[in-house]
């Protein structure tokens, strides 16, 4: 089976650049310095109007955790429908109880709710209690895939657990190894984990085009350069695509 590449923008030019470079889907999100959120009406219709290559969305209100209000859910609820009615390829989703185990419940109404649209279970799967346990529900509720790192920072320092996962699924659901993975660990993280599909940023920064900044005044957070705009490296793209297609 032909293994795949998926890449997380936070632009719709960024994702311009990774579809040319050879990405097979994008999962479209906004806010870097937040992990990604739920992008706008107008950069999904954007993409979608723009991109030949499947598109996949976060939804995701807000940063920090993934307990939510009853609020913030019926946010996430009509975000969802808005990603249905701009035929999105699919959702990127996550919902946890408070003490750390998957909310079977959210779950399952978001995935009857965004049918015929794919399902994706993102990285609140690395904060669950029980990694295996969530495993079989999320297979129980047919979702179609997980992103994980495996319960670590980075997917390198969770290949022992992601190569379990791989195991035990059996080709029921997709496990795709996410964060940190790049053109330096990529081949590693085929061999030791067999997974058919992985997550990458591939991201880098490029300079503003403003000539005058102010640099007195903040517009957010100062983690990062404010005349720098996230971005994908395209040549690092291309390098994990040619590892990714190669025997």
């Amino acid at each position: 089976m032909k293994r795949k590449l998926e890449i997380c923008c936070y632009t719709v030019e960024s994702a311009i650049l990774a579809e040319k470079a050879g990405a097979d889907r994008i999962e479209l999100c906004e806010n870097y310095l937040e992990g990604g959120t739920t992008p706008s009406y107008g950069s999904i219709k954007s993409i979608i109007e723009k991109l030949k290559i499947p598109v996949n969305v976060i939804i995701r209100p807000r940063g920090g955790d993934f307990f939510y209000s009853e609020l913030e859910f019926e946010i996430i609820k009509q975000d969802v429908e808005i990603a249905k009615q701009l035929s999105v390829n699919g959702v990127v989703i996550g919902f946890l109880t408070a003490d750390g185990n998957i909310d079977i419940e959210k779950t399952q109404e978001i995935i009857e709710l965004a049918r015929p649209m794919e399902v994706t279970f993102h990285r609140a799967f690395d904060r669950c209690k029980e990694p295996f346990v969530a495993l079989e529900q999320l297979i129980d509720l047919g979702i179609e895939r997980i992103l994980t790192s495996g319960q670590e920072q980075t997917a390198y320092e969770g290949v022992n657990l992601i190569s379990e996962l791989v195991k035990r699924v059996d080709n029921r659901i997709v496990i795709m190894p996410g964060s940190g993975v790049n053109d330096k660990n990529i081949t590693e993280l085929i061999e030791k984990t067999k997974a058919l599909e992985f997550h990458s940023s591939a991201k880098t920064f490029i300079g503003s085009k403003m000539n005058y900044s102010d640099k007195a005044v903040s517009m957010g957070s100062n983690s990062i350069d404010e005349n720098q705009i996230v971005s994908v490296d395209i040549e690092e793209i291309k390098k994990m695509k040619d590892i990714l297609c190669s025997d």
